[in-house]
Parts: C-alpha cells; sequence; structure tokens
C-alpha cells in the first residue's frame, strides 16, 4: 500500500506532505533523506495509539510532478485496511473476533495493531471480507 506526498524544495532542503493524510509531513536536507523521513513519518503517523478511534483514508491513485509514492510497512498496511473494512461494514471488533473463530477480542484487536498474521488467519480474514486485497496491501 502506497500513499502520495508532494515535495516542496526551498533554499534549506525539501520538506513533503501527504496529499491524503492531513498534518503528516516530514522534511529533509537532501531528496533522498526526505523520501526516507517520508516512510518513517507515515509509519508513525499510521500506527495508533491502542485507544485511538481513528480510521484512517486509504490512499488514492494521484500522479503528479514532484509527486511521490511512499510505501506502508506491511504489517501496518493489514492494520489499517482491516479497521477500515471493519468500519465500513459497523463491526465491532467483537463480532469480527466471532466470525474468525477467536477465543477473545484482544486477539483481533492485535491485527489492527502491527501484525504478522500465519496463512491460516489470512484466509479466515479473507471470508469475512471478501473483498481484503493482500495485493493491494502488499503493494509498494
Amino acid at each position: 500500500m502506497v500513499y502520495h506526498f508532494k515535495i516542496h524544495a526551498e533554499d534549506s532542503g525539501f520538506w513533503a506532505e501527504c496529499l491524503e493524510l492531513t498534518g503528516c509531513s516530514t522534511q529533509g536536507d537532501t531528496r533522498e533523506q526526505l523520501v526516507t523521513n517520508a516512510e518513517e513519518a507515515l509509519n508513525l503517523y499510521l500506527e495508533e495509539a491502542e485507544d485511538s478511534l481513528v480510521v484512517h483514508p486509504l490512499p488514492r491513485s494521484i500522479q503528479g510532478e514532484d509527486v511521490i509514492e511512499v510505501p506502508v510497512d506491511p504489517h501496518l498496511a493489514l492494520s489499517v485496511v482491516l479497521r477500515r473494512l471493519r468500519t465500513e461494514r459497523h463491526f465491532t471488533q467483537k463480532e469480527v473476533a466471532d466470525r474468525l473463530g477467536m477465543k477473545s477480542t484482544f486477539s483481533y484487536q492485535r491485527l489492527e495493531r502491527r501484525s504478522n498474521p500465519s496463512l491460516s488467519t489470512l484466509k479466515k480474514l479473507k471470508e469475512v471480507f471478501p473483498d481484503l486485497s493482500l495485493d493491494y496491501v502488499l503493494r509498494e
């Protein structure tokens, strides 16, 4: 999954803002440093506190001059997509945990954090959320 940053050049270096996520921005002395900082800033921005109720917008297809694609860590990308799919369907975390056959809601909540699910869990997720695209999640 990739988000898009617009790069701005200044006399003292560069700064960039994520076009899909208000308030996600970074800077760097060089363009290379800026790209590295954009990846870090994006992942930190998307990694929510445990008690957060924020559901981030998914990336759009954006092209333009000085617009770069910045990949999301795949473990975090899955979490963002799962939270979005769950809320769009008006499911609670407990309802999804039950549909997945999990013993506790906490087990599902970990998936909405940074996670590395097993293939069997991914298969169950696909059954609960048929439109879950792993190609989308893993796109870099």
